[in-house]
């Protein structure tokens, strides 16, 4: 395809994905719809909905880190994560009360939120960089949302959906536990109470801190450093599972704290 023409349909598929965030409503997978379609490709259309909502005045709150889980990379074929970003006003607190008619399709996954306390700039930013930058460790549930229909995903789509980012939920109290402890920490996922799925932080690259590095590191070599103060969703502990209106989610880090959050 004739490049000034690829990129026409990049911005295409970046205006679909913006218009299904409004209306609710979403759109074909994009994977089979440019041929050759690329990793590249995807987090083109991703930076494109980037620049429409900061123009717009929203304001870049974080970062999260999907597909760290084995499981999840070898459900979509591939060997490494991807990453997405969410605004302030995607940020939610305990017990807070979220219309689920405000996504397509949402799905809840229990996972750290890391808030950091310097900048963090790559490349070349090492497992030991990246954990000094921790500040705070947080309980945090992400909700993700799929802009394709029918979740009918894989990696170029997913990435261009903004690592089917929905929102974030994040506690007010930082969880009790030193950074080098977090492979082992255990959460639950818990909906309506009931333990639906259960991991430890190894779950996640087999160790937490490892997704930051990375995501620092992919950054930079776009010129993008994480900075002091942003939230970071390093990926979850389990499976995901879908939540419906009058449904609750609880990450249930045992003795260190939980988070609750609840759709309506």
């Amino acid at each position: 395809m004739n490049p000034a023409i690829a990129k026409d349909v990049l911005q295409q598929f970046a205006d679909e994905l913006l218009e299904a965030s409004r209306t609710m409503v979403p759109v074909a997978p994009l994977r089979d719809r440019l041929e050759g379609m690329g990793l590249q490709d995807a987090y083109e259309i991703q930076e494109a909905q980037l620049r429409h909502h900061l123009a717009a005045g929203r304001v870049l709150a974080g970062r999260k880190v999907g597909l760290t889980s084995l499981a999840m990379q070898a459900q979509l074929g591939v060997d490494s994560p991807d990453f997405g970003f969410f605004f302030d006003d995607m940020v939610h607190h305990e017990d807070a009360r979220i219309p689920a008619a405000g996504f397509i399709a949402p799905k809840v996954e229990p996972e750290f939120g890391f808030v950091l306390k310097e900048d963090l700039s790559g490349p070349g930013v090492t497992r030991e960089h990246a954990a000094a930058a921790i500040g705070e460790v947080y309980a945090a549930i992400e909700i993700i949302d799929s802009r394709i229909a029918n979740w009918d995903i894989r990696l170029v789509d997913t990435v261009a959906d903004n690592a089917s980012c929905g929102a974030i939920a994040v506690g007010r109290t930082p969880l009790p536990v030193a950074v080098e402890d977090l492979a082992a920490v255990e959460c639950t996922l818990r909906i309506n109470g009931e333990a639906r799925e259960s991991g430890t932080g190894a779950a996640v690259m087999d160790d937490p801190v490892a997704p930051l590095a990375w995501l620092a590191n992919v950054l930079g070599e776009q010129g993008v450093a994480l900075k002091a103060g942003q939230l970071v969703l390093p990926g979850s502990f389990t499976k995901a599972l879908p939540v419906v209106a009058g449904e609750s989610a609880t990450a249930d880090f045992g003795d260190l704290g939980s988070l609750t959050i609840n759709f309506s």
